[in-house]
């Protein structure tokens, strides 16, 4: 069974009303729906319009205003100056695969980083650790045996032969 989209009225007085769980949300919980990924559209509750884009426009606003912005003036007047232009059609599908690509690359480093960090930096840190400390103990082994094969013990004449007797 197909699943059918989740629908959020917007009313006059700018509320928002989600219809699969019969309440007002916020534009918060709305970003929420985004980033869990849930199909959703908005709708004038009058007259039925989509209003999906400048409701996700406005949350991007918000943001924007907080913190740090994602969207430089720079990058804003760029996209600004594709409207009207020839190439308008094509920016849209440009970017979105652009974001896919980077985001398909964040995806693919985050799992090599957790391959080759394990569970917690911590895991890493003992299993490095543990192999400086077994190379340690190599390296100081051989050193004890070449030691051993220079350094004549009691009663051998060095290099591991025998005193004459």
């Amino acid at each position: 069974m197909a699943q059918t989209k989740r629908t959020i009225k917007k009313y006059p007085n700018r509320r928002l009303y989600d219809t699969e769980i019969s309440s007002y949300i916020t534009l918060e919980e709305v970003r929420q729906l985004v980033l869990d990924n849930e199909d959703f559209e908005v709708r004038d509750a009058k007259s039925g319009d989509d209003l999906t884009r400048s409701v996700l426009l406005q949350i991007i606003s918000e943001h924007e205003d907080k913190g740090q912005p994602m969207l430089s003036p720079q990058l804003l007047s760029q996209i600004i100056r594709f409207y009207g232009d020839s190439l308008q059609g094509f920016m849209g599908p440009y970017l979105e695969r652009s974001l896919q690509v980077f985001l398909d690359q964040q995806t693919q480093f985050r799992s090599q980083l957790n391959s080759l960090m394990g569970q917690t930096p911590w895991t890493t840190l003992n299993d490095l650790t543990a192999r400086n400390m077994d190379a340690w103990k190599a390296v100081q082994r051989g050193l004890i045996d070449t030691a051993a094969q220079v350094i004549p013990q009691p009663g051998t004449t060095g290099r591991g032969g025998k005193k004459p007797g």
